[in-house]
């Protein structure tokens, strides 16, 4: 039982389950409340859970609902989530102690995902940098726009300019407008820094330390970091060419703005579809094709060790990778002249299909209850198991067991796709001996 209580997997969803507990709390208080009053319970869980697993979605609106305090409460709970528990407690036990117990390593790198122990404290100390220096450096900049061309207080402009930017980075989008950015729907230098904040925090923070050390090495060696940013290219440019394409006759979304900020709402739709959460344009007026497109960017998501959901980059074209070296007729799955382990394939189908078995698995749960829409609750369930954020508007008509089933989903989407990989990549163990071989009729 100790052994089970002290696995890193397990300490990683209790520290998660501890910080969604105490910011429910928290939320439940009076001085949460815009009006005062105390929050019901369930409401107060779901934002918690939403602002620690990094989701977005809300049964209440956030800048109405909740007071300054409310809303100071959710940003520290997303920028934890974001963060990681376990990198934030080892960066504290670094900055006090000056050294790294075997065991804090091993948490860490749970977290991180990063390749060695021997990288943990350069990625953990880059975690805490570049976190930081992105959200700053965002948030300038649209503390700047907003009082500089909207005409904000500098006050307000500066809160709203590091909750947003904090909210990007940490791909969780929670925003203080009803509207979230629709309104900024024409604004490049609000747009902009959004998704800057929104890539760079999605694309994992071990990717983050190889392409920093370039200097050094003057070239990318992991094939993890090539399949994260070839992958993440494609993905973006693929969905905003696949939205253009079908929105820009739809009057609801892209069709009834000019071409320059038709291009711009694409983009930005295309990289927080990936789970940012963010919206520039109604969502709930997306054509079928598009939500179909959403369907697909929400369940890939982002990269791995960073603060974007969803199985991941790296998984999704590890496999395409196996489909296209068995096309082929290949031995083994090759990939730039280095051939990717068994482990990892078997790892990354797994995440697949235990993924798709959850999705499944809620919305059979989800339609008996309401009588809305099937696309739009599978568009429910995906943006909340792969932390998006993303919705179509019915998040506060589900009944509160539909909203539960959605708490349950954003936890396992967070916390259950990084213990279920860091338990596949630390419990191998080897056998002296194999058993005999067979080869049952597939397709």
């Amino acid at each position: 039982m100790t052994t089970r209580l002290t696995h890193p997997s397990s300490v990683l969803a209790l520290a998660f389950l501890a910080v969604i507990g105490t910011g429910t709390g928290l939320l439940m208080l009076p001085v949460s409340h815009a009006a005062g009053e105390g929050a019901p319970w369930l409401a107060a869980l779901f934002t918690a859970t939403s602002a620690v697993c990094v989701t977005g979605l809300a049964v209440v609106d956030t800048g109405s609902y909740w007071s300054g305090f409310g809303q100071a409460v959710i940003l520290g709970l997303f920028q934890l989530g974001g963060f990681g528990m376990m990198t934030s407690a080892t960066l504290l036990g670094l900055l006090v102690n000056r050294q790294m117990r075997l065991r804090s390593k091993l948490l860490l790198q749970a977290e991180t995902h990063s390749l060695g122990l021997g990288d943990v404290r350069s990625v953990a100390k880059l975690v805490l940098i570049v976190t930081f220096a992105v959200e700053a450096v965002a948030a300038l900049l649209l503390g700047a726009r907003f009082a500089l061309g909207y005409g904000m207080d500098w006050r307000e402009a500066l809160w709203q300019g590091v909750f947003h930017a904090v909210s990007a980075f940490n791909n969780a989008g929670f925003s203080t407008w009803s509207d979230s950015v629709v309104r900024f729907v024409h604004d490049a230098w609000v747009l902009g820094p959004l998704m800057v904040a929104i890539v760079v925090g999605g694309l994992g923070f071990p990717v983050l330390h190889e392409l920093i050390g370039l200097r050094r090495r003057r070239q990318v060696r992991s094939i993890h970091t090539v399949l994260t940013l070839w992958g993440t290219i494609f993905l973006i440019v693929a969905g905003t060419v696949a939205l253009l394409l079908a929105e820009s006759g739809n009057k609801a979304t892209l069709g009834a703005l000019d071409w320059p900020t038709r291009v711009l709402a694409a983009a930005f739709t295309s990289v927080s579809a990936r789970t940012a959460g963010f919206n520039a344009v109604d969502i709930g007026g997306l054509t079928v094709e598009s939500l179909n497109l959403h369907y697909l960017l929400m369940f890939i998501g982002g990269g791995s060790a960073g603060t974007a959901g969803g199985v991941k980059v790296t998984t999704f074209f590890v496999l395409l990778l196996v489909v296209w070296n068995e096309i082929r007729g290949h031995q083994d799955v090759e990939f730039q002249g280095r051939r990717i382990s068994t482990a990892v394939q078997r790892q990354a189908l797994a995440i697949l299909v235990l993924s798709a078995g959850a999705i499944v698995l809620a919305t059979l749960t989800l339609v008996p209850m309401t009588s809305l829409p099937y696309e739009k609750v599978l568009f429910e369930v995906i943006s909340a198991f792969a932390t998006v954020g993303l919705s179509t508007g019915i998040t506060a008509e589900l009944p509160p067991a539909g909203q539960f089933v959605l708490v349950l989903l954003m936890f396992a989407g967070r916390v259950g796709v990084v213990t279920l990989a860091a338990a596949m990549a630390v419990n191998h163990t080897r056998r002296g001996y194999r058993f005999p071989e067979e080869k049952p009729i597939v397709g």
